[in-house]
């Protein structure tokens, strides 16, 4: 079955919840509303023409201008009929929800983990949605492109509580300050070789020849 085929497949079944599809370089991927994501999936598994029984990969990606900001993403492939399905939907950051698809993939579990843990997205159905890459008292979703770089805690070890305990995250301005200055200037002699040396600049330094720099 061609991409195309595959296309006019979900759309013809799924005419209501199905918005767009896009072919590109080989690969299909096609959006579908949220209210229609587990029926379309369910579809894809059980379907004999489609028999997507293999679950590739789960992700999402933060458009944090748009309405529907977190754009969740499926990847699906069937090893009999070796074809591959990209399966898309949007969520808003106000109502972040989307169906769980770990009754038709197990594999699906650890992975809706990592895009909760990540982007905050919350999977319905998921009987073990927790945290997976960050520790348990981490504050935020690092893969928002609104997060900052700097996280919004640190841990140390603390001798006084004997235990590791979180903090706001303090810089130092020191930290701040950044000197970009090649380490060789300000150097006692020029390497030989280097293409920077302009002895006849002022206040240079003339380059030592080999055997007289220092080892």
């Amino acid at each position: 079955m061609s991409l195309q085929q595959l296309s006019e497949r979900v759309r013809e079944h799924f005419a209501d919840g199905f918005v767009k599809a896009v072919e590109w370089r080989g690969d299909l991927a096609i959006t579908v509303t949220r209210e229609k994501l587990h029926e379309v999936a369910q579809f894809l598994h059980d379907d004999p023409a489609m028999d997507f029984d293999y679950i590739v990969h789960v992700s999402s990606v933060d458009w944090p201008d748009d309405e529907e900001r977190f754009e969740v993403v499926y990847e699906f492939y069937s090893i009999r009929k070796r074809h591959r399905i990209r399966l898309k939907t949007r969520v808003p950051e106000s109502d972040c929800v989307v169906d769980s698809l770990t009754d038709l993939w197990k594999g699906a579990d650890f992975m809706e983990r990592e895009v909760y843990d990540m982007y905050g997205v919350l999977f319905e159905g998921n009987a073990d949605l927790r945290r997976i890459l960050t520790d348990y008292g981490f504050e935020g979703f690092p893969q928002r492109k609104d997060f900052p770089l700097t996280g919004y805690v640190e841990l140390r070890y603390s001798e006084e509580h004997k235990r590791v305990i979180y903090e706001p995250v303090k810089l130092a301005q020191d930290f701040r300050s950044f000197d970009f200055m090649s380490p060789w200037e300000g150097a006692e002699y020029i390497l030989p070789g280097d293409e920077k040396a302009q002895p006849e600049a002022k206040g240079a330094p003339t380059p030592l020849k080999a055997d007289e720099v220092k080892k």
